[in-house]
């Protein structure tokens, strides 16, 4: 179901900078950057190593603090919560999926997936769900070091999910994975898009990524050079040649 036109996107960058010291001077790696990811889009944001892909999701998620402008998640904005708000609005309304996994590993793939809602109702049924959906529920008992890549993947996602966040980031998800499995997690991303109406927003490099996307946003040195519709094609060569396109414009 589509939301009222009058409820505000999941997500909403307006005009963001962020500096960093670099010596004597200062690197711009985010420089006016505006992106709006609507309630149940897939957004693939893709650019080279430095142009400021990974400090924008960092900002977007609230862990990295921004010079100018401003970052609106579920219509809040993320400059208006002090520490301890803003790391409980994350954990409550930020989906955050990370290349390396970030399990814990002295705890089973339920324990992990668990950790974020400790104390939300109906918290076994939605553990039991979500497992179930992202078929990990055969493994749930098992530590990470005795799942694969993809399983981990999965577990990771599960985690993000079982809040019910407004909107999934992730950031270079199938870096860790090998090629096949990628291309699994990417339609399972795909799925929880198009089949559960999730939110999502995914920094990759990869073409084979950003193909799954509906929307692809290209960054060039902290500024948005330009961005594209897949239409659903799921045709790498047709997103490497909007992105070579974008590059040079």
């Amino acid at each position: 179901m589509a939301p009222p036109s009058d409820t505000p996107p999941p997500l909403v960058v307006a005009a963001v900078t962020k500096t960093f010291d670099q010596g004597n001077s200062q690197v711009r790696a985010l420089d006016g950057i505006d992106l709006s990811v609507r309630a149940g889009e897939f957004v693939a944001i893709m650019g080279a190593s430095g142009s400021g892909k990974s400090t924008l999701l960092h900002a977007m998620a609230g862990l990295t603090d921004v010079n100018s402008g401003s970052i609106r998640v579920d219509g809040r904005d993320l400059a208006s919560f002090n520490d301890a708000a803003l790391t409980r609005f994350r954990r409550e309304r930020i989906g955050l999926v990370f290349q390396a996994f970030n399990l814990i590993p002295v705890l089973s793939a339920e324990d992990n997936v668990r950790l974020p809602a400790a104390d939300q109702p109906g918290l076994e049924t939605k553990i039991d769900e979500v497992m179930r959906r992202l078929g990990i529920e055969a493994r749930r008992k098992h530590k990470p070091d005795a799942l694969s890549g993809g399983e981990q993947q999965r577990v990771a996602i599960a985690r993000a999910l079982i809040t019910d966040p407004a909107i999934l980031l992730a950031d270079e998800p199938t870096g860790s994975l090998d090629s096949v499995t990628g291309q699994d997690l990417c339609r399972l991303l795909h799925e929880l898009s198009k089949n559960d109406g999730r939110t999502l927003c995914v920094v990759t490099h990869e073409p084979t990524v950003a193909m799954w996307a509906d929307r692809v946003v290209v960054l060039k040195d902290g500024r948005v050079t330009a961005e594209f519709a897949t239409s659903g094609s799921h045709d790498p060569e047709a997103i490497s040649e909007g992105y070579r396109k974008a590059l040079q414009s």
